[in-house]
């Protein structure tokens, strides 16, 4: 018997189930017919690759070094038909992103640059899903943030480009809150005031938690949704931290934090050599965002940030759409 893919993939569904009746009924296959199969498998290969245990299976030294040859065999196959697939479908370009108000600028530009090129989003709160959907295969590129204090889990074989390297949190409160009075809060004057925060997003509960630690309070907290959190904080009953880019409200004030305690890195995070040409649209689009918020606007002039700077947008191009070599990325770093 000769080996192909299907059998590699039961390998690894095996290994990785750690019994026959998990892996069978994630390949869809009956137990007894894995079972044969993974008998034959061994008899080809002249060695028993799984422990048979009360427990389940484990790989024997034999199989685990067959495994570490098939993953990276199973995973190229996977690369191999995923880029047939899309040279079939033509120019494609899959993005994926936290909330952002700079989505909207960065698809115009990438769309007037592109014309001819497939755009599709994902937009998910989580940065670390949308890391893993990129190494995977199902996106090509991730603009992402990363809550000071709380290191995303970057995938190996991924490449990182620093759009901010600081980007401050500001807070968000109603109307008529005493402290939206003032141009900056501090956040003791908070210190009564209930917090509102998403759970599911990564890194931020974690990060509240080290900046009331550092001031020595412990308001209470409400964990919400986005949506929810807008309605408790425009009726009053909390405040939350949001993005300095948030748009002005006629029934919410957004306001700086003194001494920017609450902070995140903003990121697009791409494979090795692939698509990292977007990085200045998204840089173009963040910077017209930014500017176009006041109170981010009062703020970057204040530090005197970089992204003051304008730099020229790219120009449509609509033979960019083939893989064009990718920046240096300390060039994008340094941008």
């Amino acid at each position: 018997m000769e080996l192909e893919v299907r059998h590699l993939r039961a390998l690894c569904a095996i290994a990785d189930a750690g019994s026959l009746h998990k892996a069978a009924r994630q390949l869809g296959v009956s137990q007894p017919s894995l079972t044969t199969q993974l008998r034959r498998i061994e008899r080809a290969l002249d060695g028993e690759l799984f422990l048979r245990e009360r427990t389940g299976c484990r790989p024997t030294p034999f199989g685990r070094t067959v495994l570490g040859r098939a993953r990276p065999l199973l995973a190229e196959m996977a690369a191999l038909v995923a880029e047939a697939r899309a040279l079939a479908r033509g120019p494609r370009l899959r993005i994926g992103s936290t909330a952002s108000r700079a989505l909207p600028g960065w698809l115009r530009r990438l769309h007037r640059r592109l014309p001819d090129t497939e755009t599709s989003l994902v937009v998910d709160v989580s940065a670390n899903a949308l890391l893993r959907m990129v190494d995977s295969g199902q996106l090509d590129v991730a603009f992402v943030h990363e809550v000071e204090g709380s290191p995303l889990r970057v995938p190996a074989g991924l490449q990182l480009h620093v759009l901010m390297e600081r980007e401050p949190q500001f807070v968000s409160m109603a109307r008529d809150h005493p402290a939206a009075r003032r141009p900056v809060v501090d956040l003791r004057d908070l210190a009564a005031d209930r917090w509102t925060v998403d759970p599911s997003v990564d890194g931020e509960w974690d990060g509240l938690r080290r900046i009331f630690a550092g001031a020595g309070l412990d308001p209470p907290v409400l964990h919400a949704d986005y949506h929810t959190a807008t309605s408790l904080i425009v009726s009053g009953e909390a405040v939350a931290p949001c993005q300095p880019t948030s748009g002005p409200r006629d029934d919410m004030a957004i306001r700086p934090l003194s001494g920017d305690p609450l902070a995140v890195r903003l990121l697009l995070a791409t494979r090795p050599g692939a698509h990292a040409e977007v990085y200045g649209d998204l840089r173009a689009a963040y910077r017209e965002a930014a500017l176009s918020t006041p109170p981010y606007r009062a703020w970057l002039l204040h530090h005197a940030s970089p992204l003051l700077k304008p730099e020229p947008e790219p120009e449509p191009d609509p033979a960019a759409a083939a893989e064009a070599p990718a920046p240096a990325r300390a060039e994008a770093e340094a941008a």
